[in-house]
């Protein structure tokens, strides 16, 4: 199977004055394509970094990331950004969409930085919410939102898609349903899906589980057959 991730020796330190933190600390990682990877670990365990670098927002200190074959890890901010539009799908924990835009306008935006985008119609249909194009986002639900900032991820036809605690601001049942979403869809599309979170729930339902502490890979396990969203209980 192709490597969608790989990291080699990659460290990220931070320095404030005279003193230095070591945010990641020769990280070594090979992800493959089209799996949806959790990866866990406690507040500060390094898990924002490991995306924020992934995305292209950061650049490590050390060490060699690759991403889809492309080496990343020394790409200057003009050519960092070239990657972002044509590689990268993100999805936070607040939604960023635009309240001023509907629904569909929020999705379109992608086709100005995008070189392969889908049609955001299309990807808006496919989470459900076809009938909604016309609604600006403070008329939709918690949830709603969310899937429309997935909608707007894949639309950019990205190789990997990057989701930050996609469902910390949601409720439960709400979290399930944009989770089912979010799988179904990157499946249909064949993406990798790198969801950093601290729900050991969300592990559940996982190719692959990584475990973040202190900087380091705590553990790498393959889960040869993940639970379904229905059968977590959230």
């Amino acid at each position: 199977m192709e490597h969608a991730v790989e990291f080699e020796n990659v460290s990220r330190v931070y320095k404030t004055g005279d003193h230095e933190q070591k945010a990641l600390d020769g990280v070594n990682l090979t992800l493959d394509k089209g799996r949806l990877i959790v990866i866990l670990g406690p507040s500060g365990a390094g898990k924002s970094t490991l995306l924020n670098l992934l995305g292209g927002l950061d650049s490590p200190t050390g060490g060699t990331i690759r991403v889809d074959g492309q080496d990343i890890s020394r790409l200057s901010a003009d050519q960092l950004a070239e990657y972002r539009a044509a590689k990268v799908g993100f999805v936070f924990q607040s939604y960023n969409l635009i309240p001023t835009l509907t629904v569909l306008e929020n999705v379109a935006l992608v086709k100005e930085i995008a070189p392969r985008a889908l049609s955001p119609e299309k990807m808006l249909e496919e989470v459900g919410l076809g009938d909604h194009m016309k609604k600006f986002p403070a008329e939709l639900s918690g949830g709603e939102q969310q899937r429309v900032s997935i909608a707007r991820a894949l639309a950019k036809n990205p190789e990997i898609l990057l989701c930050d605690e996609p469902t910390g601001a949601l409720d439960s049942e709400t979290g399930a349903v944009v989770l089912k979403v979010l799988l179904t869809m990157a499946r249909a599309y064949g993406k990798t899906i790198i969801v950093v979170t601290h729900n050991q729930n969300i592990a559940r339902i996982a190719d692959v589980v990584v475990r973040v502490k202190s900087g380091r890979i705590r553990s790498v396990e393959n889960q040869a057959h993940p639970a379904q969203v229905e059968e977590v209980d959230w």
